[in-house]
């Protein structure tokens, strides 16, 4: 009993030394919990929000293209199909994702994408890379390179070897027998309805994340400051 009375006076003889510490920090953690309840408000306000919005019609890919497994929770292809012997895999991303601003208004960014098309053969350490822009009504040819297959990943590893040409110091027949090339693997502006709805479908359920998990990191630390 003599050491617990000893205790509590030492205790409160400090509170009367140094009421400022205990005041600046109940005011610092008033203030922090206020900052988070309007944080976790406006977060579950715009997630309610995002969970309402209409998707867009399903869409197939055209024939004979399959939907990668996965897909929408991962990188790399979404797409893949065969050629004869070939093995053809398409990535996508807006050109808005990687130029912020750089397709001018918002309705070009949206559609304009960038498709990276990876055309490999059994046996061969290396694949045919087609970077390309796509939109609603055409298809073009950015660059072509060969670049070495990721076998375990199904990545293509980055090029540390020269890859070819500057596409448009090609001569105007070989750009024209390469687009014709892609255009027979059936790669052109037919894929464009197909990607456009998923993209939309990808980026809803990653906004709709992001919501969900700073809710989330933003609510532990006000539990944990609430116990502090």
């Amino acid at each position: 009993m003599l050491w617990k009375a000893l205790a509590c006076a030492g205790s409160a003889l400090q509170q009367q030394q140094h009421p400022w510490r205990i005041i600046a920090c109940r005011r610092s953690s008033s203030v922090s919990s206020a900052v988070n309840s309007i944080i976790l408000r406006s977060l579950k306000d715009h997630y309610l929000e995002v969970s309402k919005m209409t998707p867009p019609p399903k869409v197939s890919p055209p024939t004979p293209f399959t939907v990668v497994k996965g897909a929408l929770d991962q990188g790399g292809p979404v797409l893949r199909r065969t050629h004869g012997n070939e093995e053809i895999g398409i990535s996508v991303m807006r050109l808005a994702n990687i130029i912020p601003g750089g397709g001018g208004d918002e309705e070009d960014g949206i559609n304009q994408l960038f498709l990276h098309v990876d055309i490999s053969k059994p046996g061969r350490k290396e694949s045919l890379h087609f970077l390309c822009g796509l939109y609603p009504d055409a298809l073009g040819i950015h660059s072509v390179s060969l670049r070495p297959k990721a076998e375990s990943s199904g990545f293509l590893a980055v090029p540390t070897n020269y890859g070819g040409p500057v596409f448009q110091d090609i001569d105007e027949k070989m750009r024209d027998a390469l687009h014709s090339f892609i255009e027979e693997r059936g790669i052109n502006e037919s894929l464009f309805p197909f990607l456009q709805a998923w993209l939309y479908v990808k980026d809803h359920r990653n906004l709709m994340r992001w919501f969900k998990t700073v809710g989330a990191l933003v609510n532990d630390g006000k539990q944990g400051a609430s116990h502090a």
